[in-house]
């Protein structure tokens, strides 16, 4: 299996982004890490292992991204620089990192799986609802969905920012073009534990199920047990359940 460290410059952050590769063919998947932010989050915790038997097979190919959430929704930064940095990160992975990977894959405008768990839940669900065409699939684990409270204090001169940027808010009033280009394109699992430790990610990932199944947007939630905690033990094994699934890529069809 090819992995590989790369930094790649961005000219939307002003700084050099790391990004660690893993696979050598297959279907692209975009991984948001969670509050960390890191982008060997899915080493250390086990995921690139889990996943190995596809990756080897070429049926997956991961690009796993640092984000920029200590700097933006989680700092101290006032509510309208936190923004401000979100949208820059969002312009880096929509205008610099999915050219990288169309030419890492040798096709134009190849379309990807976005994958997060907790906080990254969020942004890969935020950024494929808002890039369809580019994110057709995306697959949550424990996913966090309210960001107002981070928003505490926005000037309302910003507010249209804010809405935009929270799927709770914006789903429900999806209508006509903006809801059919989502509708014809979004293919969204979300998956969340009953056990210790996810906590608001229960009450998070079903209220946002329901509002994507309402507006008729493709969407499956997969409830797992009482047992089922927010930890890697248990993300390892939704991941080698799902991820592959999403590709359509049976693993003894790999390769």
């Amino acid at each position: 299996m090819s992995s590989r460290l790369r930094r790649l410059q961005s000219r939307h952050l002003g700084r050099p982004v790391h990004l660690w590769t893993h696979g050598w063919f297959g279907i692209p998947v975009l991984v948001l890490p969670s509050a960390s932010g890191m982008a060997h989050e899915w080493q250390l915790g086990g995921a690139i292992d889990a996943l190995q038997p596809w990756l080897e097979a070429g049926a997956l190919k991961l690009y796993c991204v640092e984000s920029n959430v200590s700097r933006s929704w989680l700092s101290d930064a006032p509510p309208a620089v936190k923004l401000d940095r979100h949208a820059a990160y969002e312009a880096f992975l929509i205008d610099e990192l999915a050219p990288w990977i169309d030419r890492d894959c040798q096709t134009h405008g190849i379309p990807m799986v976005a994958c997060g768990l907790s906080f990254g839940g969020f942004l890969a669900l935020n950024l494929a609802l808002r890039h369809p065409e580019r994110f057709p699939k995306v697959l949550t684990l424990s996913g966090r969905f309210r960001v107002w409270p981070f928003l505490d204090g926005l000037p309302p001169s910003r507010g249209a920012d804010a809405y935009l940027q929270q799927p709770l808010a914006y789903v429900p009033n999806l209508v006509g073009d903006a809801l059919q280009r989502v509708r014809s394109n979004l293919d969204v699992t979300m998956v969340v534990g009953q056990g210790a430790h996810e906590g608001k990610c229960i009450p998070e990932t079903l209220e946002m199920g329901r509002v994507l199944k309402e507006r008729g947007i493709s969407t499956r939630v997969d409830v797992w047990g009482h047992d089922v905690s927010h930890e890697w033990v248990w993300w390892r094994r939704q991941l080698a359940h799902h991820l592959p699934a999403l590709t359509q890529v049976p693993l003894e069809k790999a390769g």
